[in-house]
């Protein structure tokens, strides 16, 4: 009788194993498909129960030109996951007593408006009504381009403040970016400095560091987007977001990061508890995030073509992380990364495209313009594909749905052209206009 219950649980045990190599294969084939179709590219990873790694898959090229494959050390721009370290930092200067959190920004930027009463606290959990300096046209301006510390802060301190502080959430990367230069200021240390030594020096972490300029020759990845070719992103000098979104790393460290977090060896488990304390899904640094049944905490990412996502779920001991540095993901890719972490299948996408003729997409270029809107949209046709640019902005490549009919997917824009009527129906989250062809 013992002999046959072993048996049993040898072959559930055996079942299990070769159910989840299954869907981790299929996982990898979804995400070679990505690549495959020009959908996505980038590097991937989950780790159950462990701080290395379980799934890892890594796609595309880190320098397309070159024709570069990348590789799992690839470096990758993270954008604002960087916020969780410098969330971290700042919580490091309480535990050194150079900092609380009731200090008011007018310690050390007093020229910002509301200055004398935005907390330390207001900032890290956006709640200062600091204005977001990325969401300005002049913006395009600085971002390639280096800048100072005192350049930065008189950029933000232009705008007046969006709302009382304290009194509700709106994003805003001015926050970090002040954060970044306030750690700088009472440590009297480049905030490149204090992540090495605080943070990625402590956890042995070699591909995780403040950027620079992006060089293939040292495993760091260019982001692109598809347009029948890959065409390069401008990139962000990356004195511009200190703080804010200035850090590179891999998936797999990024993991590494988040463990150690949770398990007490950067900061005390009553700071990060603090970090914890959510108010509209946003605490310290930190994002809410319910998956199904999970609780758990992280933060995503975007800069310039890069897309990355980090979570940790405690209760199930998972961790979730990605880099892209192509894509027109809609939030697929992590969604499906946590149904096989948690042993789930997922549904493969239909990678079917609608081929619309050169003559038809020519028809539809020209400069659109709406009443009340904002912006001006290009409509314009490059390597046989349609694309779309907004005032200021960068392109972005229109999926034909049908001949009449396109789609920016990772934005939710939705664009319906009439031809006949030199008109443009354009819709993206729920909000509908109607452009007109000048």
């Amino acid at each position: 009788m013992i002999k046959k219950v072993c048996f049993l649980v040898a072959v559930s045990v055996s079942s299990y194993m070769f159910s989840q190599n299954n869907v981790r294969e299929k996982l990898a084939a979804y995400l070679d498909s990505l690549n495959v179709h020009h959908k996505t590219m980038g590097s991937f990873a989950f780790a159950t129960n462990s701080d290395t790694p379980t799934f890892l898959k890594v796609t595309g090229y880190s320098d397309a030109e070159k024709q570069l494959k990348a590789n799992i050390n690839t470096q990758y721009r993270i954008g604002s996951i960087t916020k969780t370290f410098t969330a971290v930092l700042v919580m490091k200067a309480v535990e050194d007593k150079k900092l609380l959190l009731s200090d008011k920004l007018s310690l050390f930027f007093p020229q910002i408006p509301n200055a004398d009463k935005i907390t330390i606290q207001d900032m890290l959990q956006h709640r200062s009504g600091i204005h977001n300096l990325t969401d300005e046209e002049d913006f395009i301006n600085i971002y390639t381009k280096p800048q100072t510390n005192d350049q930065l802060v008189a950029f933000i301190q232009q705008y007046a403040s969006d709302f009382s502080p304290g009194t509700k959430y709106a994003y805003s990367n001015s926050n970090y970016i002040l954060l970044g230069l306030i750690l700088e200021k009472i440590y009297k240390k480049p905030y490149a400095d204090l992540v090495q030594d605080k943070i990625t020096k402590p956890l042995r972490l070699i591909s995780t560091k403040v950027g620079d300029r992006i060089d293939t020759s040292k495993n760091q990845a260019k982001s692109y987007r598809y347009v029948g070719v890959y065409q390069p992103f401008p990139e962000t000098d990356m004195s511009v977001p200190i703080g804010a979104g200035n850090i590179v790393s891999t998936p797999t460290e990024m993991i590494k990061f988040i463990i150690a977090l949770e398990n007490g060896k950067l900061i005390s488990k009553n700071s990060l508890k603090l970090m914890k304390s959510f108010k509209d899904d946003y605490g310290y640094g930190l994002v809410k995030n319910d998956f199904e049944q999970l609780s758990g905490y992280g933060h995503e990412g975007a800069i310039d073509g890069f897309q990355s996502a980090l979570y940790y779920f405690p209760e199930s001991q998972i961790a979730v992380s990605f880099v892209t540095n192509q894509s027109n993901d809609d939030g697929s890719i992590l969604r499906n990364m946590m149904n096989v972490a948690m042993g789930k299948g997922f549904d493969m996408p239909d990678f079917k495209e609608v081929k619309v003729n050169e003559k038809i997409l020519k028809k539809y270029e020209g400069l659109y313009k709406a009443k009340g809107f904002p912006l001006d949209i290009k409509i314009f046709v490059e390597n046989g594909m349609l694309n779309g640019q907004a005032t200021g902005q960068g392109a972005f490549p229109l999926k034909a749905v049908s001949e009449t009919e396109f789609e920016f997917e990772i934005s939710g824009i939705k664009i319906m052209f009439d031809a006949a009527k030199n008109t443009m129906d354009f819709s993206q989250g729920g909000n509908k206009t109607i452009f007109t062809k000048q």
